[in-house]
């Protein structure tokens, strides 16, 4: 789906401050919430494609909140969804100010899945389809309709899309692609900056090769 969680290659969000010596908790809290969301997508069957779907549903002020701030919104609805507890209940545990309630899932549309033979292979010129889902996808914004080449093919794995919304796993091969800077963000980008981004099997499409005939005719 397209929404503020899809912020890649956008402007005005500040500088990213690197923080040396990074801990993996910054607070005991987080270390606990951490626990709890493992522990509750285990008990609900609620896998990480649902649980990232979940995440994107929140309303755009939400989701700029504090990183595992937003992993608990998603966790509580997500429990909501899945019946384990209601919402007078969430309610009564939380201030008001702190309920978050999110937009209801809805599935993308069915894959174009060919088995398990790999459609493509390293060094082969993709475009990245413009697909706008309305359900979970992996595939950025900035990415969509733009051309790269195939640099590797990590094998098969679930098709996210599907998989959020338990609609079947929809295996297939899994591609590093490389884009130019250029491609992605124009001329003013640097000439020799390039990008790889992962992509399934179900977002790319072959590209056009111009042939030398045809070249010559656009000339």
């Amino acid at each position: 789906m397209n929404g503020v969680h899809d912020m890649g290659g956008m402007d005005g969000f500040g500088p990213i401050v690197r923080e040396e010596n990074e801990p993996v908790f910054h607070a005991e809290w987080e270390k606990r919430l951490f626990g709890l969301a493992v522990f509750a997508m285990r008990g609900a069957g609620i896998n990480i494609d649902e649980f990232r779907h979940a995440i994107e549903r929140l309303e755009p002020r939400r989701y700029l909140s504090p990183y595992y701030d937003r992993w608990r919104m998603a966790i509580e609805n997500l429990m909501v969804e899945k019946g384990v507890i209601t919402t007078a209940e969430l309610a009564s545990l939380a201030e008001p100010e702190q309920a978050a309630p999110a937009a209801a899932p809805i599935a993308s549309p069915l894959p174009r899945v060919r088995g398990a033979k790999a459609r493509f292979k390293r060094g082969d010129r993709v475009r990245a389809r413009n697909l706008n889902p309305q359900g979970h996808t992996r595939i950025p914004r900035y990415v969509r309709g733009k051309t790269g080449i195939v640099r590797s093919d990590y094998g098969l794995y679930v098709f996210p899309d599907t998989n959020a919304h338990h609609a079947g796993d929809y295996r297939q091969h899994v591609y590093s692609v490389e884009f130019r800077a250029r491609e992605l963000w124009g001329e003013t980008a640097p000439a020799r900056d390039t990008l790889r981004i992962d992509l399934w099997e179900n977002y790319l499409e072959p590209a056009e090769r111009k042939t030398a005939s045809r070249a010559r005719r656009t000339r």
